[in-house]
């Protein structure tokens, strides 16, 4: 049996989502979760994540020390998560780790690129295992888009042979596995899920998210205000295709919401952003996978009642719930594909999906700091 760490920080900025995950050695597929734990972002490490969004005077300086604090984040998470799952750094043959995403551009017109703060030697030092870092700069220098990576993650766990299915993350990004009847598989980033409802819940509500939905459950979808957000070019670009916030951010919103012609009551903007998310995923899979007819949500977005409402009230005729029933709950979802990643990098077999991410081919993906 050899047992990997995953560990996750996404664009919602919430915190750290760290797993123990298990794999016999024989490489059969067979994965079993060992422990969970999430650890939330200390407010001032938060804040300056957030500031690190947009050019600023003495970014240089402000990254470096970002990056080390959502190291020690990330030590942190292993230090409460080993004891959980009963090991030792010795008996943890690597640790997956993503990093905290500031610049995502992987099209820029002088090189595509990508950003994942994080200072791998610190982490090694720190946690005594060999970690595998910078998961998405490989494949965007085979020509990819870096992103999404977990398609390649769904397709090993929740494929099911002969069955088309899609699998959906709901992270601060939206981005759905599309696992094909025949057995291919693709992906993307369908547009912005919690990136936005948590900005504005923040905005208007002092609060880090809009709990199970609710507020936005309280008001009601503005239509002409849907039409012109789904009016960006993101939604209708062929994949591969992946996005962040250096697109959607709350200034993007307010920019639609300047030309609006009118000011809609705060709650009614949430119930319209939640409609955003599920009408974007919900015409991506009628798009792209119409013969589907079962939809299993992970992340954080998946705790969000009112959303998946939405998404069902959108894909008439499909099953939608969260993996929660394949087995994998949905908070541990993400990390596990990173300890994944890091048990492909060991095995030096390729971790990304060209048909996905539109990479040249099959790349190796990741940086090793020895521990």
């Amino acid at each position: 049996m050899s047992v990997y760490v995953g560990l996750m920080s996404g664009t919602s900025l919430d915190g750290v989502d760290a797993v123990a995950v298990s794999w016999p050695d024989d490489d059969a597929p067979a994965m079993q979760v060992c422990a969970h734990v999430h650890r939330s972002f200390e407010p001032a490490v938060r804040a300056r994540l957030l500031a690190l969004l947009q050019s600023q005077p003495g970014e240089l300086e402000h990254a470096a020390a970002a990056a080390l604090a959502v190291s020690h984040a990330y030590a942190d998470a292993i230090d409460a998560l080993l004891p959980q799952a009963h090991l030792q750094p010795t008996e943890v043959r690597a640790v997956g780790a993503h990093g905290q995403t500031v610049r995502h551009r992987p099209q820029a017109v002088e090189g595509g690129f990508t950003i994942q703060l994080l200072n791998g030697a610190l982490l090694a030092e720190r946690c005594g295992i060999d970690v595998v870092c910078d998961l998405r700069s490989r494949d965007i220098a085979a020509g990819g888009q870096g992103a999404p990576l977990v398609p390649a993650f769904h397709a090993d766990r929740f494929g099911a042979a002969g069955q088309a299915r899609a699998v959906l993350n709901l992270g601060g990004i939206a981005n759905v596995t599309l696992l094909h009847a025949d057995g291919s598989v693709g992906g993307f980033d369908t547009g912005p899920a919690n990136v936005l409802l948590d900005a504005w819940a923040g905005e208007h509500l002092g609060v880090a998210y809009d709990d199970q939905g609710q507020w936005a459950a309280s008001g009601r979808v503005d239509a002409r205000l849907l039409r012109r957000l789904l009016s960006e070019p993101y939604f209708q670009r062929p994949p591969p295709k992946s996005t962040g916030r250096d697109l959607f951010h709350l200034p993007w919103l307010q920019s639609h919401l300047a030309t609006h012609g009118r000011s809609p009551a705060a709650a009614d903007v949430q119930a319209t952003l939640a409609d955003l998310t599920a009408s974007s995923v919900a015409g991506a899979l009628q798009r792209h996978l119409p013969d589907a007819r079962e939809l299993w949500v992970c992340g954080g977005g998946a705790l969000n009642r009112h959303l998946l409402t939405r998404l069902a009230s959108q894909l008439a005729g499909w099953k939608v719930c969260t993996t929660d029933a394949l087995g994998l709950p949905p908070q541990q979802v993400e990390a596990a594909a990173f300890a994944w990643l890091a048990r492909e990098f060991t095995a030096r077999r390729a971790g990304n999906r060209p048909d996905v991410t539109g990479a040249r081919g099959p790349r190796l993906l990741g940086c090793l700091y020895p521990a």
